[in-house]
């Protein structure tokens, strides 16, 4: 993988085997990819090679190997010893879960350290993993596959920020265009010279050179890692935003801006306090939100949505053949429910079917979500029937689907609350219900008594 051509046919890159067509690797239960960036290392192991993959175990380790990369030229030395602890101990569970052998790809800070390649060398030789760096450009394209993976023929501007760098690549018509790399990273404008003006001043000339070579990117603004993710979770507690789900928050270009006031004006031990972020990311989110501040006001996009999916996520698209990309992954994730734990697989398709008469006419983008509830009908049977409507409704606002808005799991997440409870008046949710239009409110419930029918 090359970031600028096709890969050969016989070339599957850091995964070594063809996961989506051989039959030996669809056999595969798991898969297991870990990430070694500039910050932080992280193992996700995806429940199997599908179009919507559920996350098995997900942990992260905040090293900070980049840490003073940029005076120094080299990986920092304590951030070596923790990445190299976490690596050991990513293997040792691997091996556990029967997961061998992972994939691991590093990132900007392996890449520029002068001694980036010996210290791969030793992760092969102390652990056994064979580390693949990638380079900016590959690692913009990966992180605009990841966001695919979630929105299928997505369009605008992907912004993926590490430690150490920050990449942009722009999404038309589901497909990754132009890509570019930049040292926007926070680790790395801790190293600038002169105080808060300096960095400003230098964040505004590297971000004017991007545009110049990206041209106008006026749509949605795309926000993948995990400085951007604070800084989302910085903006639903100033709001007091009722869903805690970061992928597929929307902000404002004007809320953006209010919540990084907020940030300049707080001290970090009352956001930490606030938020329950971790003292090592905290301490980033002051550079990342100069950052954004001027991304936003260089590029004017659209609106912001997080995208909790970036570059392990690509890595996984990257193998999928063209029909497999082109599945609705919501649909897919619920299919993949209903087939695991519903006592009639199958039956969500005959209920789709039997109620949709009574929601006509209706869009493709509505049929879509009321097909996804009747497919999730019966995945919470398990539950006490006291607290079953309660269950059906925290499974669907907080599960880790792709390719649904906040206010559509809400829609789902009330239509299988009617499934088993007549009234939601009084209930614990009602602060997520007003994110829904008293007419949306209706239509759920409407749906949720149908299903008693099928």
């Amino acid at each position: 993988m090359d970031g600028t051509a096709e890969a050969p046919a016989d070339d599957w890159g850091p995964f070594g085997r063809p996961l989506f067509e051989d039959p030996s690797a669809r056999a595969l239960s798991r898969v297991g990819v870990v990430d070694v960036g500039s910050n932080s290392v992280r193992l996700v192991v995806f429940d199997g090679a599908a179009r919507s993959p559920a996350y098995f175990f997900n942990e992260k380790v905040m090293c900070g190997l980049g840490a003073g990369l940029a005076d120094t030229g080299r990986l920092n030395a304590q951030g070596k010893v923790r990445a190299m602890a976490a690596i050991r101990r990513f293997q040792l569970l691997a091996e556990a879960m029967g997961i061998t052998p992972l994939t691991a790809v590093a990132t900007a800070a392996m890449r520029e350290a002068e001694d980036g390649p010996a210290f791969r060398d030793e992760i092969l030789r102390e652990t056994g993993l064979r580390l693949w760096v990638i380079d900016g450009d590959e690692e913009a394209r990966l992180s605009a596959q990841g966001v695919l993976l979630g929105w299928p023929g997505a369009y605008g501007l992907v912004c993926d920020i590490g430690g150490s760098s920050m990449e942009l690549a722009e999404l038309r018509d589901g497909r990754v265009g132009k890509r570019l790399t930049s040292p926007l990273g926070p680790l790395r404008l801790e190293t600038v010279k002169g105080g808060r003006k300096a960095v400003k001043a230098h964040i505004k000339a590297v971000m004017g050179d991007l545009r110049e070579r990206l041209g106008p990117q006026p749509d949605r603004l795309f926000l993948v890692g995990g400085s951007w993710r604070a800084i989302a979770r910085i903006d639903m507690a100033r709001r007091g935003y009722p869903l805690a789900v970061l992928h597929e928050y929307r902000m404002s270009r004007r809320s953006m801006s209010e919540t990084i006031a907020y940030i300049k004006e707080t001290p970090l031990d009352e956001i930490r306090a606030r938020t329950g972020l971790g003292e090592a990311r905290a301490a980033l989110v002051p550079l990342a939100s100069l950052v954004l501040a001027e991304l936003a006001r260089t590029f004017k996009p659209r609106d912001i949505a997080i995208s909790s999916y970036g570059i392990r996520e690509g890595m996984l698209f990257e193998q999928m053949p063209q029909r497999l990309r082109d599945r609705d992954p919501l649909i897919e994730a619920c299919r993949f429910s209903e087939a695991k734990d519903a006592r009639l697989p199958g039956f969500g398709k005959k209920l789709f079917e039997f109620i949709s008469p009574l929601f006509k006419p209706a869009s493709s983008e509505r049929l879509r979500i009321l097909k996804a509830a009747c497919l999730l009908h019966d995945v919470s049977w398990r539950a006490h029937p006291d607290y079953r409507h309660e269950v059906c409704f925290d499974n669907a606002t907080r599960a880790n689907l792709g390719g649904l808005t906040h206010t559509e799991r809400v829609f789902i997440g009330v239509a299988l609350l009617h499934r088993y409870k007549n009234s939601r008046a009084g209930s614990r949710f009602e602060p997520l219900f007003e994110l829904l239009t008293e007419k949306t409110l209706r239509e759920a419930e409407i749906l949720g008594k149908a299903m008693r029918f099928g």
